[in-house]
């Protein structure tokens, strides 16, 4: 194939910078407004209010149990969608004809289409505020995902172990578990963990409508101009990341790599 001549290549930056141009004027950014003198008073007055966090024992409490109800959203919200993820993923994988992988395909694209906040948007009107709103909006989205990432893996799993089974009399649910998934079930945990890691960060923000956990704590803080309280509520956000991405690299490296 033949390289794109420089001339294009020049045609494409232009048209780059051009659309970043339009977009600014479009928006009417004033980026000189924002760097003003007092703009930047107003910035420094409201960030100097997270200088001084609130560890005050009622406000720790708080947040203790405000992060436990964050996790324990993320882990289920995580275990559902793993669960309910490899079910649509046999039949997106064909495993089932063509009727049932088109039907399971359509709807795994329809599920990781809406993000997480509009599925708790919509979840929190069925089944109220608090943490089951959050839990089946993680749930939610992340079938979508994970049912997709299943069926590839599935897809590209060698076949002969589950006909070998076959051929010896097994039927189908027993090819599938002593063929196919242990040969796959490796890269099924990477993916659980990983989306896991995903969605205790989105859990701490589906708070902002509602659904419970730190995020609804940070959401009343900064309504409230507490920013004190909403610092603490910050630093345990960053500090709940830091500490589940560690538990899930270090389970990563024990479970899939062993």
């Amino acid at each position: 194939m033949k390289p794109p001549s420089r001339w294009v290549n020049c045609c494409l930056l232009l048209g780059l910078l051009l659309a970043v141009v339009a977009s600014f004027l479009y928006l009417g950014i004033d980026l000189g407004k924002l760097a003003s003198g007092d703009s930047l008073n107003q910035m420094g007055r409201y960030a100097s209010g997270f200088a001084q966090p609130d560890f005050s024992a009622p406000h720790m409490n708080a947040i203790l149990a405000g992060g436990l109800e964050t996790l324990a959203m993320s882990a289920i919200g995580t275990l559902l969608a793993a669960i309910l993820g490899l079910a649509l993923a046999l039949p997106a994988a064909g495993r089932f004809g063509w009727l049932a992988l088109s039907g399971a395909r359509l709807l795994l694209n329809a599920l990781r289409a809406i993000p997480e906040l509009v599925w708790a948007a919509l979840v929190v009107l069925a089944a109220g505020l608090g943490p089951n709103a959050g839990t089946l909006a993680l749930a939610l989205h992340t079938t979508g995902v994970l049912g997709r990432l299943f069926a590839e893996a599935l897809e590209n799993t060698a076949k002969e172990p589950a006909e070998a089974i076959r051929l010896n009399g097994g039927g189908h649910i027993a090819a599938f578990c002593y063929g196919t998934l242990p040969t796959v079930l490796p890269q099924l945990i990477a993916y659980s963990l990983y989306r896991w890691e995903n969605n205790i960060r989105m859990a701490s923000v589906l708070g902002f409508v509602g659904a419970g956990g730190l995020g609804q704590m940070l959401y009343v803080s900064l309504s409230l101009f507490q920013q004190a309280q909403a610092a603490t509520v910050i630093l345990a956000m960053l500090l709940l990341v830091l500490a589940v991405d560690a538990l899930s690299g270090w389970a990563r490296q024990r479970w899939v790599s062993a």
